[in-house]
């Protein structure tokens, strides 16, 4: 059964950064993504990156301020969030079992917990 545990989320000045990071319970490594929901919102796609670490892609919202990476090591994915903005205040999920390259909810199989991060301004 898949596990994933997320972490790092918390309260952050408008402008400051954050890094989540997603263990993953598994031994093997795979595609993994990030999501947020922020209140009274859908869910909707932040990032994704392949098992080995070589390929990213994000949503809009996200490009130029968000980094996507991985340490296989420690079976971790990270989210590196910089020049954060009030709007980005949401619940972060990771999440797996999925086709790379879709941005899709419905596409994702397994996901985590979530961690809150609230921006202030």
């Amino acid at each position: 059964q898949v596990q994933l545990v997320e972490s790092g989320g918390g309260l952050v000045q408008a402008g400051g950064s954050l890094r989540l990071s997603c263990v993953d319970s598994r031994r093997t490594y795979y595609d993994m993504g990030w999501f947020r929901q922020a209140t009274g919102k859908e869910r909707e796609f932040v990032a994704a990156i392949n098992w080995s670490g070589d390929t990213t892609y994000y949503a809009d919202s996200a490009k130029g301020r968000f980094t996507c990476s991985r340490d296989n090591a420690k079976n971790t994915v990270y989210l590196h969030m910089n020049s954060l903005k009030p709007e980005d205040t949401a619940v972060y999920y990771c999440a797996s079992n999925f086709p790379y390259g879709s941005t899709r909810e419905s596409d994702f199989g397994s996901w985590g917990q979530g961690t809150q991060v609230t921006v202030s301004s």
